[in-house]
């Protein structure tokens, strides 16, 4: 019996310390200026794999340690290409690495971007931003990450035709502006180190996102749970609150979505609906699902809902109850389901799902009938915030 106690109790102990060494925040250490540019090892958007050895050629390499999600780095993205096509025939090499572990993001922390830091999500961003350069993925060891001691994104590291670092930190001063704003710090220390001249700024702070390091992977399970731990409810819909949910009067940028529990492609994207609301749950927006079950089913609807963890954010409640509102599911109580569509979105053909995004004052912004694809919604989402406040 103590065997099997002990053999039962070992294990456990042994997940224990293996989960508490995962946690443990490591010392990351900035590379010097004047260190020698470590090897690295990593897999690019291409399929090829690139070792610095690759760029032996080059008269100077810019390592511009980046990602998806942080708003800092999306506001960079355009100032690094501009350094690839400005330099690239000046004998200068311009490579980016994502070395965020992409499952050490909560989804609150993916509301001011399309993608997350997967290396598929990577390839999707090179596409659509036409980079021509190496984008590179250390998210699964954060080997590279670590031994130049990149701590947030974008973190850019220059090195001279010798691999000696001659300048770290950020690209200008423009924050997370598009724009150029401030010192150009990467294109002074290029421009003297191919004049053969001192650079005159070695070092800078690196103002962005923190790297996600993988011992932040306990922050997400916590996250997910609290999630789990949430009621969910579910409120009757008249036509009248249907209305004023139409009209918006609020600040927030409001998604509505409509499905059955007997609708096949309702059921398939719910998950992605509950995803997106969670990405977004720390912005000014919120989704609102209503269930064209009938009123008999209404048990049945909250089992699904329930399942599905389609909780009201303790972020949102606020603004829900100062609406007078209780919930953000709602199951229709009307006779005549025209007067939902009417209600809400007279262009909606009834057909399910249906899903359209509403702006404050009431204008529907997107609209899409049958199952949504998650990115396009997120898409829409963050375009209408980055109209209100980018740049």
């Amino acid at each position: 019996m103590r065997l099997r106690l002990l053999s039962a109790v070992y294990p456990l102990m042994a997940i224990a310390t293996s989960a508490s060494l995962i946690a443990k925040p490591e010392p990351v250490k900035t590379l010097a200026i004047g260190a020698d540019a470590p090897d690295f090892s990593l897999p690019g958007v291409d399929g090829k794999n690139y070792t610095l050895k690759d760029y032996s050629e080059a008269k100077a390499l810019v390592l511009v340690f980046t990602c998806n999600h942080c708003p800092d780095a999306r506001a960079a993205r355009g100032k690094v290409i501009a350094l690839h096509e400005d330099y690239k025939d000046k004998g200068v090499a311009v490579v980016a690495i994502s070395g965020n572990d992409d499952k050490a993001l909560r989804l609150d922390e993916l509301g001011y971007s399309v993608y997350g830091d997967s290396l598929e999500d990577m390839k999707n961003v090179a596409k659509e931003e036409g980079y021509k350069f190496a984008y590179l993925y250390d998210g699964l060891t954060q080997k590279a990450t670590k031994a130049y001691g990149a701590v947030s994104t974008p973190h850019v590291f220059v090195f001279d035709a010798e691999r000696k670092l001659r300048y770290q930190g950020r690209i200008d001063d423009a924050r997370r502006s598009r724009a150029n704003k401030g010192t150009p710090y990467v294109r002074e220390a290029l421009d003297a180190m191919l004049a053969g001249q001192p650079v005159k700024t070695e070092t800078t702070r690196p103002f962005g996102c923190s790297t996600k390091w993988s011992w932040k992977r306990d922050a997400v399970a916590e996250d997910n749970a609290n999630w789990k731990a949430l009621p969910v409810t579910l409120e009757d819909l008249d036509t009248e609150t249907a209305k004023s949910l139409a009209a918006n009067k609020t600040e927030k940028l409001r998604v509505i979505n409509f499905w059955s529990t007997t609708c096949g492609p309702c059921i398939a994207e719910f998950p992605e609906l509950i995803e997106t609301y969670r990405r977004f749950q720390n912005r000014p927006v919120e989704v609102i699902t209503i269930s064209s079950d009938p009123v008999k089913d209404r048990a049945k609807v909250e089992k699904f809902l329930t399942s599905q963890q389609a909780a009201l954010s303790r972020r949102t409640i606020g603004s829900v109850k100062k609406e007078g509102r209780k919930s953000n599911n709602y199951i229709y109580t009307g006779d005549n389901l025209d007067h939902l569509a009417e209600a809400i979105d007279a262009k909606w053909n009834g057909a399910l799902p249906h899903t359209v995004i509403i702006t404050p004052g009431g204008k529907v912004i997107w609209r899409h009938n049958g199952r949504f694809d998650a990115v396009e919604l997120r898409r829409a989402i963050v375009g209408y915030l980055d109209g209100l406040t980018g740049e």
